[in-house]
């Protein structure tokens, strides 16, 4: 191991350099603000360094909430089947004051405890979507919290990911690729941040400027179009809130995306990275759609768990996003699947069952735009699968070819 290699997240300073990078700069937290912490038991170290750093940027109050996904699993094993669906009033209500009080809400992703639902009936673990809840797309299409998400390192995530390592070189390398892919090995992340924003914005804005009708892709084992509303725009890495604080919603992130037409969805589209959903790996998904409705979700592992999702209300078989990477950001060229949706999703174009943002479009198409208690993104992309345009006269046009930009 060289000398210079970067310290595990257990190193007191890594986590402070990491939390300033998130509280500052990708939540933007503000001076009297109320700050939300979204976590799980087995990430304490890294909620105290954001609460901590959230504290020296002048907030108001910190709020933690510890997800416990042995409680779920519990639930899951012994509840009643009809009581899964149910999802307490004050979590929603929760997220929704959040809003009114213009808080900022920073969540931690990353198992901290993978395969403990292997083995529970796919079906019954579909059933209950804990901790998400389908508010949170409110108070986003609303922008009224800065927001954002961020990976938390664990030993047993970092043990699902380099299975092939002794614990303790998995959980260097892990967070050596953290550090990595969060720009942390810069003299200036923030200023690295910056630059890549300002690269996917241009893009966000060159694909919209092209008014495509649709977006197809084509690749092994998929040939899928997905229409576009009239009004679509692509969106990157830099939200502002309806009070003017700019923010990044995903940290890492290497997507453009836009809501689309959920009505207009057809053809077979197959996954090209396992999908980590309510504690199940879903692996070898393939979804076929039909005049905009997934009609058939089938995997070698999980199915029943993503066909309980799009079940869940009548949108939730309907797409909500349809997202786009290019070959420049630093995920896809580590080659590995991370088990965990912030890091797989940006390192592969993907698209999403459910909820829509709506910001993506003007305020004549919002009512077209998908509406559901679930938002599922599964990743699509790969070098090997092209992404064209279709504009409204039928023409097919390159927009994204091995990783480059044609547009």
């Amino acid at each position: 191991m060289s000398a210079d290699r970067p310290a595990g997240f257990d190193d007191p300073e890594l986590l402070e350099r990491f939390a300033d990078v998130v509280v500052g700069f990708a939540a933007n937290v503000q001076r009297g603000q109320l700050v939300s912490i979204g976590s799980e038991i087995g990430k304490e170290a890294m909620t105290r360094a954001m609460a901590a750093a959230a504290y020296k940027h002048g907030a108001k109050f910190v709020d933690v909430t510890y997800f416990d996904l042995h409680v779920k699993r519990a639930r899951l094993l012994y509840a009643d089947d009809e009581s899964l669906d149910f999802v307490p009033p004050w979590y929603g209500e929760r997220i929704l004051e959040m809003g009114r009080q213009r808080a900022a809400r920073i969540g931690l992703t990353g198992p901290a405890h993978p395969g403990l639902l292997a083995d529970i009936d796919p079906a019954r673990a579909g059933r209950d979507q804990l901790p998400m809840v389908r508010e949170t797309g409110v108070v986003v299409n609303e922008r009224t919290t800065n927001w954002t998400a961020v990976p938390c390192p664990t030993r047993a995530w970092a043990q699902l990911v380099h299975p092939g390592l002794a614990p303790e070189e998995a959980w260097l390398r892990l967070s050596e690729q953290i550090v990595h892919v969060c720009r942390l090995d810069e003299d200036d992340p923030v200023a690295a941040w910056r630059a890549r924003a300002d690269a996917l914005v241009s893009a966000a804005e060159r694909l919209s400027e092209r008014r495509f009708d649709a977006v197809r892709f084509v690749g092994p084992g998929t040939d899928l179009t997905v229409g576009l509303l009239p009004t679509s725009r692509f969106l990157a890495a830099r939200f502002e809130t309806v009070d003017g604080i700019v923010h990044a919603p995903n940290l890492p992130s290497e997507e453009v995306f836009t809501a689309p037409d959920p009505q207009r969805a057809d053809g077979v589209v197959r996954a090209t990275k396992p999908l980590v959903l309510g504690g199940s790996i879903i692996r070898g998904l393939e979804v076929e759609f039909r005049e905009g409705r997934a009609v058939r979700i089938d995997a070698d592992e999980g199915a029943e768990v993503l066909r309980a999702y799009a079940e869940r209300d009548d949108s939730a078989a309907r797409l909500g996003e349809l997202a786009l990477v290019d070959g420049e950001g630093r995920i896809g060229a580590l080659d590995t699947v991370f088990f965990d949706t912030l890091l797989d999703e940006n390192a592969a174009s993907h698209i999403a069952l459910g909820h829509a943002y709506e910001i993506c479009v003007d305020e004549e198409d919002r009512e077209r735009c998908n509406r559901s208690m679930i938002h599922v993104d599964f990743m699509i992309g790969s070098p090997e699968v092209r992404v064209l345009g279709r504009t409204a006269a039928g023409e097919e046009v390159p927009v994204l070819v091995e990783g480059r930009w044609q547009v």
